[in-house]
């Protein structure tokens, strides 16, 4: 089911914003497969064997966009991913990204939870293990034509709630999707928003360990 057309990748560095030059600038990415939609011009009621299929597509993509930005592990903070769909498509068909794409970048970044629970919803690290990427990984999708961009939003890995780390991320690949593609998209950062600010949970201070503070 899976025939990918193109994989754009894009890393940026963020010195200032117009305040101090940052002592270490942050880094965000996004990676893009750009597909063929195989439901694309009819409406189908079964349509999870292709989250199924999207499964190592997702664990692909992960490790291309950390390879990309040249950084460890332990230096991502923050994540998200989306999806555009073309106008063959609907917008469901966005949603088969959700576990995919998701579950990819938390086992990549440390997650020690079982992918088959997050597929059904439960998504906590098992007890007694050390964990990461704790949180949701936040999301965005639509419909939308050749070219047309998406704000990907990210949050920090471990709590929601960390507002510092609030961005979203623009993300457009030039003449795609077609109508009968769709393009799923991965991002991540290496820390908050650079000139970060406006007080609510730091990072430093998450106490609970439960995804969200």
């Amino acid at each position: 089911m899976i025939d990918i057309r193109r994989v754009f990748t894009s890393v940026e560095d963020i010195f200032h914003e117009g305040g101090p030059r940052a002592a270490r600038p942050l880094r965000r990415g996004s990676i893009a497969a750009v597909l063929t939609n195989p439901y694309a011009g009819r409406y189908e009621a079964d349509i999870l064997p292709m989250m199924a299929a999207l499964n190592p597509v997702g664990l692909d993509l992960a490790q291309r966009l950390l390879a990309a930005m040249a950084v460890p592990v332990a230096d991502i903070q923050g994540y998200g991913k989306g999806a555009i769909i073309g106008a063959a498509g609907e917008h469901e068909h966005g949603a088969l990204w959700h576990v995919p794409g998701g579950y990819a970048m938390r086992e990549l970044l440390g997650w020690k939870g079982d992918a088959a629970a997050y597929a059904a919803g439960q998504g906590e690290a098992k007890t007694g293990q050390p964990a990461n990427a704790l949180a949701i990984v936040p999301s965005t999708k639509k419909v939308g034509g050749p070219g047309c961009t998406l704000d990907v939003p990210l949050t920090h890995i471990n709590a929601s709630y960390v507002r510092s780390h609030f961005d979203a991320i623009e993300v457009r690949v030039p003449g795609a999707p077609r109508p009968d593609e769709m393009v799923v998209i991965l991002a991540m950062s290496t820390g908050p928003r650079v000139h970060a600010r406006v007080g609510g949970l730091a990072a430093d201070a998450i106490a609970k360990w439960d995804g969200q503070r």
